[in-house]
């Protein structure tokens, strides 16, 4: 299994009903081929720091799942398709970059 994290960023025109439908429909894709969601987190409407699209601030989310085979090639298609998504990276994390967001995730819910 290798570990993966994604972070996408929403155009800011869409209402909440829109961007639950958007995240829903890119979590079911992980599920359905067989990825295991870690985490998620919504970070809000953040300012870019150049503007996309005319656009100067998006919604930010982050997928952290682990997936076998070729999972990420047809997922960054899903994002390319979807005109709802202005940018969108996923990366593979090494055993270094997963105990850390291990870390970053209990900091975070002591702080709630």
């Amino acid at each position: 299994m290798n570990n993966y994290e994604t972070v996408f960023i929403l155009n800011p025109v869409l209402s909440d009903v829109q961007i639950e439908e958007t995240v829903k429909k890119f979590e079911d894709f992980l599920i359905n081929r067989g990825a295991k969601m870690v985490a998620k987190e919504n970070w809000g409407l953040k300012k870019l720091a150049y503007p996309i699209q005319h656009k100067k601030s998006g919604f930010y989310h982050l997928f952290e799942f682990t997936a076998e085979g070729d999972v990420v090639a047809p997922y960054e298609l899903e994002f390319r398709r979807d005109e709802r998504i202005m940018r969108f990276l996923t990366v593979k994390l090494d055993k270094h970059a997963v105990s850390w967001a291990e870390r970053r995730r209990t900091k975070l819910k002591a702080k709630a």
